[in-house]
């Protein structure tokens, strides 16, 4: 513990304080993220599903192997902080973002927002004019900080239990189309 500025009550160090790093999906961290978006979903979603939806979406058994081939089909991004994986998300050559989810312990301490920034950094490298998504009611705030708007509400089923999310995008000025820098 560390004194507020011009106080002297005590607050804890917060992550923000650690980096986080982003890097690139590598075939060895299937069973990690594997179970982080088991862990996200059904502790973090928990708020906003139920049971049976939280199950359906990410049920006990999930085939490592096909998720890890899910991350390996299109650009997906680990972010850690120190040696831990706090969180994941990807990017199709089209703009959707498929996947962003972060590990419980590290809710609300920016790694969304850094993942986020780094798939719109490639987007815009890649001259994409829009990203969109299908963002849980959990995720949708996450996604509204950094400049998406919902476009429409959604009632989606999987594995018999309906749910709702949220289409969702945000548009893009290309890298073309920015002015140039001023010296």
């Amino acid at each position: 513990m560390v004194p507020l500025k011009g106080t002297s009550k005590p607050a804890r160090l917060s992550l923000s304080m650690t980096p986080i790093s982003i890097r690139p999906y590598q075939a060895t961290d299937a069973a990690s993220l594997t179970g982080l978006f088991r862990d996200s979903v059904r502790s973090i979603a928990a708020r906003d599903y139920t049971t049976a939806q939280l199950h359906a979406w990410a049920p006990d058994v999930i085939d490592e192997g096909k998720f890890g081939h899910r991350c390996a089909s299109k650009a997906t991004w680990v972010a850690e902080v120190g040696s831990r994986i706090a969180g994941f998300s990807d990017l199709e050559p089209d703009g959707h973002i498929d996947m962003l989810y972060v590990h419980p312990d590290f809710q609300r301490r920016g790694i969304a927002r850094a993942l986020l920034r780094h798939v719109e950094e490639t987007a815009r490298a890649k001259d994409l004019r829009r990203l969109y998504t299908e963002a849980s009611i959990t995720a949708r705030p996450a996604f509204e900080a950094v400049g998406f708007r919902v476009i429409v509400p959604q009632t989606v089923a999987l594995r018999g239990e309906v749910m709702t999310n949220y289409r969702m995008e945000k548009r893009l000025v290309a890298q073309a189309d920015l002015p140039p820098p001023t010296l």
